[in-house]
């Protein structure tokens, strides 16, 4: 899996055939060049080309097709081939804010930091089903892997591993010292936990203790609510806090999100805190679930957010979308992505309240792994009522897409942009915890310990603000000088998370069709 997080728009429903491009030479938007014989690889590379060309959100900025000669675009195998293509696509619209590319990634240069094409593992991801291990590690310092979290039902709970222990060894190798992307210790570290059936660790616990496990890969159901609980906080004050890791599908989170907000309405609960550190996004409609339990009743039947997609679709100028038909599967119809109704008024969401949860106040505790429809329901919330953020930068993905069938493969290219109520939006370079626009606290996470600690350092922030009106002061990090002793800055340590994260998902998929003309 890609490196970045991913917002995808993936809409309800079965995909019944795959547009592979063998008889087009335009797209009736002065788009010419591809030859309608070749291989089946150059046939696929022109598709990219001509689709981007249609649907991408910065169209505008591509290059005539013989400028670009997509079939120049080589790889080791034919997704690599078009991987290369999609990231040189991605790279051509400049960001006037930061003078680099909207899709500028400051990890790996040259590749996209949204954009992406696959062979339907994103769409077959986030069902609710997973076949591994049940945890992910994160380095919380040089010398220091640690467990980031486990899901719950998985392998890792089953064999008692809890966020916060430090491994100390892994199938028999004790250097696990992070050595960069490429480095050999990271390397076996991700092929360890990520592309194999059985791992050994050694894990200390906060109490220095040591034990073993065995694991073996096994398929479970995702519970992407980690855990969830009240703290009194005193004076009144009770506080919950509830940690959603990944928005999965409806039919797997929605049932597992109402648990725990019937627990905090039932504790009555003057304040909430919504823990989505690690969480890089979903399905939008999940995404609309919990922003529609959180936000106060009166704002139901006000508008949500709306999406904003390029001039061709609004304008309904796009031809090649009818390609790419679909099943809906509500009544078994046919439809393609040119019958849609792409304008503002088309695609704007509005507050459906959920449950009888009454506050004014939500914190949210952010990291670089907050993304896409994290900050989605983030930024729908501003409006309504007081959002505060606890914690670092979180990544910078206002954009989504829609999946686009080229043969057996599924690429996604931003589409549209998604901005709140109050027309905000436009966070490509993320949402930073206590600026102007987003008030709030910026300190490290805390791996050492387990959710729901409260002495936890982001956690603490919330707590402390909540019984006194203030913040916490930050943690102080010092930059050691050697790679013994030196102290992760916060881009190391975000380097370090996406590079072991490679094969997990993380986006926000919007399940859901748009409206028709």
């Amino acid at each position: 899996m890609k490196k970045a997080f991913y917002l995808i728009v993936l809409f309800a429903a079965v995909f019944i055939a795959s547009c592979k491009k063998k008889d087009k030479t335009s797209d009736g938007n002065g788009i010419t060049g591809p030859s309608k014989t070749g291989s089946a690889l150059d046939l696929m590379r022109d598709s990219v080309f001509i689709y981007a060309k249609e649907a991408y959100y910065w169209y505008d900025a591509l290059p005539s097709y013989s400028s670009f000669n997509p079939r120049s675009y080589t790889g080791s195998s034919d997704l690599d081939a078009l991987t290369k293509e999609v990231d040189a696509l991605s790279q051509y619209k400049i960001n006037p804010q930061t003078g680099q590319p909207y899709e500028y990634y400051a990890a790996a240069p040259g590749e996209a930091k949204y954009s992406f094409i696959d062979e339907g593992q994103v769409s077959t991801q986030l069902n609710g089903t997973n076949s591994n291990f049940g945890f992910a590690p994160l380095f919380n310092d040089v010398n220091d892997l640690r467990i980031k979290y486990v899901y719950p039902g998985s392998p890792a709970d089953l064999a008692g591993v809890k966020r916060g222990y430090k491994i100390i060894t892994i199938n028999g190798n004790s250097n696990l010292s992070y050595d960069g992307g490429s480095g050999t210790n990271t390397k076996f570290i991700i092929n360890a936990y990520a592309n194999s059936s059985t791992i050994t660790m050694t894990l200390q616990k906060q109490d220095l203790s040591t034990f073993q496990v065995i694991l073996n890969a096994a398929s479970y159901t995702i519970n992407p609510v980690l855990t969830y609980k009240t703290i009194d906080a005193g004076n009144g004050k009770i506080v919950g806090y509830v940690v959603f890791n990944s928005f999965t599908s409806d039919a797997n989170a929605d049932a597992k999100l109402d648990a725990a907000f019937n627990y905090f309405q039932t504790q009555g609960i003057t304040d909430l805190v919504v823990d989505l550190r690690y969480n890089g996004g979903g399905y939008v409609s999940t995404a609309e679930y919990l922003d529609n339990l959180i936000v106060p009743a009166p704002k139901s039947g006000t508008p949500m957010y709306s999406y904003y997609f390029n001039d061709i679709l609004v304008n309904n100028q796009e031809t090649l979308l009818a390609n790419q038909i679909r099943r809906d599967a509500s009544n078994n119809s046919l439809y393609n992505y040119a019958q849609f109704n792409y304008t503002v008024a088309g695609n704007t969401t509005k507050f459906t309240k959920k449950g009888s949860l009454n506050i004014s106040r939500v914190f949210f505790i952010v990291t670089g792994a907050t993304a896409s429809a994290s900050e989605l329901t983030i930024n729908n919330l501003r409006p309504h009522l007081n959002v505060q953020l606890i914690g670092t930068t979180s990544y910078g993905k206002p954009v989504g897409f829609f999946d686009i069938d080229i043969n057996k493969y599924e690429m996604y290219i931003p589409e549209f942009e998604t901005k709140n109520s109050a027309g905000q939006g436009g966070y490509y370079t993320g949402m930073t915890p206590g600026s102007t626009d987003y008030p709030g606290v910026k300190d490290y996470d805390d791996p050492t310990k387990d959710f729901g600690d409260p002495t936890e350092a982001l956690l603490a922030h919330a707590l402390n603000y909540v019984k006194n009106g203030v913040y916490s002061i930050p943690a102080q990090r010092v930059q050691g000088l050697s790679n013994t002793l030196k102290t992760f800055s916060v881009e190391e340590s975000n380097a370090a998370s996406v590079v072991l994260n490679d094969n997990k998902f993380s986006g926000m998929i919007f399940n859901k069709k748009l409206n028709k003309r």
